[in-house]
Parts: C-alpha cells; sequence; structure tokens
C-alpha cells in the first residue's frame, strides 16, 4: 500500500491501483468564517488535518484509508456578515456532496466517511446521505468533530472550566488550532466573549435567537449582531495547545474505532 494518504497526492496509476472496493475515504468539511478576532478563519484546516490524522492512525492498523480534498466553504448561515468569509447556499453545497458521492460511486468506491468542522453543512450531509442509502444503499457516517468535542471537553478540563471554554471562537477550535497550527493564531487578541447585546431591544440569547418572556425565539439576526469579536459565550483564553493535544488523541481514537468496526467492514445495506 502506498504512503500516501490524501487522493489528491495519487498519480492516476496509484488511484486505479489503490482505491478499490477495500478502500475507505473521508470527506473533511468546514467553513470559511469569523472563528473569533484571534483564530484563523478556516477553520476547513482543522477538519482537513484532523481526517489526516485519522488516517495515518487507521493505516497503523492495517485499514486502507484515504482522505478527500476538503471541501472549504460552509453552507451558509448566520456568519456569512464574517469580512472576508465564503460560504455557500444549501443547494450548492448538497450539489457538490451529491456530485462527489455519485464520482466515487461510479468507481466503487463506495465506505466513505464525513469529517465535518461546521454546523452550517449538517443539513446538506443529512440530506445528501440520506438520499443515497435510499437510491444506492450507502451508509455514509458524519462525524461533526465540535459536537462531539463539547461531549469531551469535561472530561478533559473538568466541568467548571470547560462550561467557562467552551463557546464559539473558544474551545474546542481555539485549542485545536494551537495544538495543529499555532503560528496562526493571535493570543495577543483573545479576550472573553462581550456580551449585552441586543437586537429590537431584546436580549440576544445566541446566534440566531433573542431571550423574550423568558423563552428563546428563534429570529433573522446575524453573528455580528450577536458578538462584534466572533467569540460568543466563552472565554478563548482559558484554550491551550495541551488541550488541543487530548482532544485530537480522542477524536482520532473515536473516528479510528468508527472506521474500523464499521466503515471498513462496509455499511451498505
Amino acid at each position: 500500500m502506498t504512503d500516501k494518504i490524501r487522493i489528491a497526492h495519487l498519480t492516476s496509476q496509484e488511484a486505479r491501483e489503490e482505491l478499490d472496493a477495500d478502500a475507505v475515504v473521508l470527506l473533511p468539511m468546514g467553513s470559511l468564517e469569523d472563528q473569533g478576532i484571534h483564530a484563523p478563519m478556516g477553520d476547513y484546516m482543522a477538519a482537513e488535518l484532523m481526517a489526516d490524522e485519522m488516517a495515518k492512525a487507521a493505516r497503523a492498523e492495517g485499514l486502507k484509508v484515504f482522505t478527500a480534498p476538503v471541501i472549504p466553504f460552509g453552507g451558509k448561515d448566520y456568519f456569512e456578515s464574517s469580512h472576508g468569509g465564503i460560504s455557500i447556499s444549501h443547494a450548492t453545497l448538497v450539489a457538490i456532496l451529491d456530485d462527489m458521492f455519485a464520482c466515487l460511486d461510479r468507481h466503487g468506491i463506495r465506505k466513505l466517511m464525513i469529517v465535518n468542522g461546521h454546523g452550517g453543512n449538517v443539513p446538506a450531509i443529512t440530506e445528501v446521505t440520506l438520499r443515497w442509502r435510499q437510491k444506492a444503499g450507502l451508509f455514509v457516517p458524519s462525524m461533526y468533530l465540535w459536537k462531539v468535542s463539547y461531549g469531551l471537553l469535561p472530561e478533559i478540563l473538568g466541568k467548571e472550566t470547560a462550561a467557562k471554554s467552551s463557546g464559539h471562537g473558544g474551545d474546542p477550535l481555539t485549542s485545536v488550532g494551537l495544538h495543529f497550527y499555532p503560528d496562526l493564531l493571535r493570543p495577543d487578541l483573545m479576550r472573553p466573549a462581550p456580551t449585552g447585546a441586543r437586537v429590537k431591544g431584546m436580549e440576544v440569547s445566541g446566534f440566531s435567537s433573542v431571550r423574550y418572556a423568558g423563552a428563546d425565539i428563534q429570529v433573522p439576526i446575524e453573528a455580528l449582531e450577536a458578538t462584534e469579536t466572533g467569540v460568543y459565550g466563552c472565554d478563548p483564553q482559558l484554550a491551550s495547545a495541551e488541550t488541543g493535544k487530548a482532544l485530537t488523541e480522542r477524536l482520532v481514537a473515536i473516528g479510528v474505532g468508527l472506521i474500523r468496526d464499521h466503515v471498513a467492514p462496509g455499511l451498505s445495506d
């Protein structure tokens, strides 16, 4: 088996030889948006590197795993207000995923797993994976890295610290960034999330909600209306490379287990 992990690095002859029915392909995807004024906008970099780490660890167990090129642009949501950010419509993201599945399926590459780093991608992933299960028997799991991480942080940091560090612009992504690419972050710009944002006289309670009469009401607001720094509900100063390393190790272990126990043996109906 070739030492190359990324499909983009394979020659066409290597692709013919390596990407057979036993090959597992990881599809990383993320976004290009405000991750806090201290962090690089491209959270897709973390998803791509995480997929690479999963593939390497799976290879060490004798599994034939490759990573596809990352989808760097996330599905549109309230972060479209990010200056310099690039997002794509739900329909476009669905079409991209649909075409990727079709290309791989055409060549008999059916053992797939999505490594996702953006909440705005979830609706498109749900639509496409369900459609392909219904029409072709593919069963493609998706590992939403940061949702899984929120469940792991209390074990790593303790419940009290995790509650303070967890949130947009904080953990898990800031710690993972400090682990993977510390030179791209600006610790000098880290500060706790601003509070007190209001829209139409109502307290902002989330990136798409306000509080009225004690209830959270969904409203059409944008991220910049909730926080001018991109940080919400947390303190990124509590993030660390050590936490990022611990999270990465746990996420990779979960991903490799899923690949080994379910994806590689075949999840097709």
